[in-house]
């Protein structure tokens, strides 16, 4: 067997074409550490703007017009295409006519012009004229040919070229479908596999060189069939998308949302390039443009960037705004109306995704809204067993492109599985659809599913029997470790999990990891037992956010109630929990994912260190619904303020920082940008593979074990700004309250938190113990939340999910 070839990153890069697609994934490069030329066409005219200015066309400002608006475009977009504004600076503008010898010092070059095949092979042959042999070479095809793209290069240049496919907007999307030519080296493959997986955090899935590849293919495929079951069932806009979103294990987008987002012009492009270029009649005729998206594109209704589609957007006259939904009979807009049955309320009751199938097609098999839900679906996994094989070699690529290029939560072949292999097939064959046989010879086989789970090993179908599906050395999934039996303890909040090396994880899972009773109980049990027998702590889980905070529902409950010793209690609790985490003898890492909020943060800041992934959502958030941070949140603000303060230098402007952060409920827009927020500590670090989360946090445990952890001291002191600090900061909320920019109720808030982060009526500069600073965020918490305005703002938050100004 010979030597492992070691991953070799890039380090430069160059994206050619500077719109939409090719700025986005110029800022994702940039976003993981390359250096990017991003080049478009010279200038061949001033703007008027140019000429006032005096410029000429000789001016590079002039010249490199296109790629230097991208840039600045960029600085203003939200979301941010940037994990970091100032990450900007490692992209450089430039041109085609200027810049095209630099293209020689680049390590991978990325084609990302107008979709046309003519274009895309003029740019590719001027890339040849001055290309370094050994440069990867990339088209972001959506889904032309790229044996013809290749069409006239070199030997040596196809072998170094291949789409590689990013979705928008290519910094959140996951999925980068990787397409190799005929001649595309083996070597250089892997190496754009791994580059995109390892540097860029993506998730690739090997597509086969087919019209619009994988995700695209059935996606739109999905799309169309929709129309037409949506006429077959006689279903409005607004019934199929309450039926084809979460309901269905899909995005909220559901189907005409989704079509409006991605524009119907860019929809019937990737449809007709799939009947154009298919070879296969019942493609052919599938792939047909529907009528009701031709009338639209005819009226240039195109959805959200022509500003109406299937929906559009009213302005009230006296603010705010309604949604408006298309009637497809009339082609005129009404009121958007909520689509209500007992299998759409079974959907909504019941929890994860194959739940919510099951319950939306065998609640009720006579239900209309259930008939139009199983035609759908029905035909959807069809056409994907139908396609294996043409787009791709396995059932996992395809389920892979579909959960990470569409967002749905469970792919074609896992979906087929949920709702039962057998069972469904029948059905089918009884409604006389013809089956592909790869399926019917695996049922006679004995299979019953498509992946199988053997411990902590999963196994997919592939060619006839089942495969070990392949994990990154990187990465460590708890679901089958607890698969493996190698869960320690635990209640219905969370449990601890053996994670190997003498590490294990804390993972909460209750409804939306909101931290309760059960999760608090766990902490402490947990705490307990790594004392006893391990060594080291990660506090991590594999759900859909890390945390969005304590239980809002169950203290609201109690204050309604009057029940404020009890609130109390589980204040106490929830503090006492933290610091034990905190002082615990062996070391404590925390690794966050995507949204982190209030009680999730306090989780992590006891933690001695702190891995973000680059999609972490961070911060503060409780005045969202009329209250302070009490579960040791503030006592750590303080804290933080004063370890960044020279011994005995002022304290108040790092406080001022926190302040603000946690007054105006702010959060990070990455794992990056919590420095912002004056969250991060020298120690923490962002990683920009999610995945990696895990096993990253337990390579920083074992690294502070064998370095010899000496734990916080018993009894910290803090050095707070005092009754001096606690005036300016309360200084500053009455001068926002002047500008009109705060209630009274904020006001209120505002001036009990700096009384908290202030270190309350304690002279400036003294020291003061976390019991102390951990009693007052307490009782300011206690007097907020018997306030009626307070209670209001967290029944709005439990009701909308948006915060409440009063």
């Amino acid at each position: 067997m010979g030597a492992i070839t070691p991953f070799k990153p890039v380090r430069r890069a160059a994206v050619i074409g500077s719109g939409v697609m090719g700025a986005g994934i110029a800022a994702h490069l940039a976003n993981a550490g390359l250096q990017v030329l991003l080049l478009d066409v010279a200038a061949d005219s001033l703007t008027a703007e140019e000429m006032k200015q005096g410029l000429t066309l000789e001016d590079a400002k002039v010249r490199n017009r296109a790629a230097l608006g991208s840039l600045a475009r960029l600085a203003v977009q939200q979301p941010p295409a940037l994990y970091e504004a100032a990450f900007a600076k490692r992209i450089t503008a430039g041109n085609l006519e200027d810049d095209l010898a630099k293209l020689s010092q680049v390590d991978w070059i990325v084609e990302v012009v107008v979709e046309r095949l003519d274009v895309k092979r003029q740019v590719l042959a001027r890339i040849e004229s001055v290309w370094k042999p050994g440069t990867i070479v990339s088209t972001n095809t959506s889904g032309l040919s790229v044996a013809a793209m290749a069409e006239g290069r070199s030997d040596a240049f196809r072998k170094h070229f291949a789409a590689a496919h990013f979705f928008n907007p290519p910094r959140h999307m996951k999925l980068v479908e990787v397409v190799p030519g005929p001649d595309t080296d083996a070597g250089v493959l892997a190496r754009l596999t791994s580059v995109c997986e390892q540097q860029l955090g993506k998730g690739v899935v090997l597509a086969k060189d087919t019209p619009n590849f994988i995700a695209n293919r059935i996606g739109c495929y999905g799309m169309i069939l929709t129309i037409e079951a949506m006429r077959q069932h006689g279903l409005t806009v607004d019934e199929v998308d309450a039926l084809t979103g979460p309901a269905m294990g899909r995005p909220k987008t559901a189907t005409f949302r989704m079509m409006d987002m991605v524009g119907i012009d860019t929809l019937l492009h990737v449809v007709d390039n799939v009947r154009e270029r298919s070879e296969d009649a019942e493609d052919q005729q599938a792939f047909a443009r529907p009528p009701e998206l031709t009338a639209l594109l005819g009226r240039k209704w195109l959805g959200e960037k022509s500003g109406q589609g299937f929906y559009r957007k009213i302005k009230r006259p006296g603010g705010g705004s309604d949604i408006e939904t298309l009637d497809l009979q009339t082609m005129t807009y009404a009121p958007k109306r909520s689509a209500a049955s007992p299998v759409i309320e079974a959907a909504k009751a019941a929890k994860g995704a194959e739940a919510k199938i099951k319950a939306l097609l065998f609640t009720d098999v006579n239900d209309r809204y259930a008939k139009f839900a199983w035609t759908t679906l029905k035909a959807t996994l069809l056409y994907s067993a139908k396609q294996l094989g043409v787009i791709a070699d396995t059932p996992l690529a395809i389920d892979r492109a579909l959960v990470w290029g569409f967002n749905w939560e469970l792919g074609p072949f896992e979906l087929w599985d949920a709702i039962g292999l057998e069972r469904s097939v029948k059905r089918m064959k009884a409604e006389g659809d013809a089956v592909p046989e790869w399926v019917e010879a695996w049922l006679a086989a004995g299979n019953t599913s498509f992946y199988r789970t053997e411990g902590d090993r999963r196994y997919y179908s592939y060619r006839g029997e089942y495969v070990e599906q392949e994990t990154q050395p990187d990465t460590l999934s708890l679901s089958a470790l607890k698969n493996a039996g190698k869960k320690v303890l635990g209640n219905t909040g969370a449990s601890l999990i053996d994670i190997g090396g003498d590490i294990v994880c804390l993972e909460f899972h209750s409804p939306n990891n909101a931290i309760g009773g059960d999760i608090l109980s766990a902490i402490r049990q947990s705490a307990e037992e790594v004392s006893r027998n391990w060594r080291g702590l990660v506090i991590a889980n594999e759900g859909r956010h890390f945390c969005v905070g304590a239980n809002l529902f169950m203290l609201l409950m109690e204050a309604q109630n009057g029940d404020f010793d009890e609130i109390d209690d589980i204040i106490r609790l929830f503090q006492s929990s933290m610091l034990q985490l905190k002082k615990l003898d062996r070391p404590v890492v925390a690794a966050p994912h995507r949204m982190t909020l209030g009680g999730g943060v306090e989780a992590c800041l006891p933690a001695d260190r702190i891995v973000f992934t680059a999609e972490t959502y961070y911060g503060l958030v409780e005045t969202g619904v009329g209250l302070i941070p009490a579960g040791g949140g503030c006592k750590e603000a303080a804290a933080l303020a004063a370890d960044r303060t020279a011994a005995g230098g002022e304290i108040q402007p790092q406080l001022n920082t926190l302040f603000e952060s946690i007054a105006m409920a702010k959060t990070s827009t990455s794992g990056y940008d919590v420095q912002r927020i004056g969250f991060r500590r020298p120690q923490d670090v962002a990683i920009i593979r999610g995945e990696s989360r895990i096993a990253e946090a337990k390579r920083l445990a074992l690294e502070l074990d064998r370095a010899g952890y000496i734990p916080p001291p018993a009894e910290a002191r803090i050095r707070v700004a005092g009754r001096e600090g606690r005036a300016v900061l309360q200084l500053g909320v009455e001068a926002i309250r002047l500008s009109g920019q705060i209630s009274a109720h904020d006001v209120r808030i505002g001036r009990k938190l700096a009384h908290v982060l202030a270190g309350g009526d304690a002279p400036p500069g003294a020291e003061v113990s976390e019991q102390y600073l951990l009693d007052l965020e307490r009782e300011a918490f206690l007097s907020l939340i018997g306030e009626p305005l307070t209670q209001a703002r967290m029944q709005h938050m439990l009701a909308t999910g948006k915060p409440l100004r009063n």
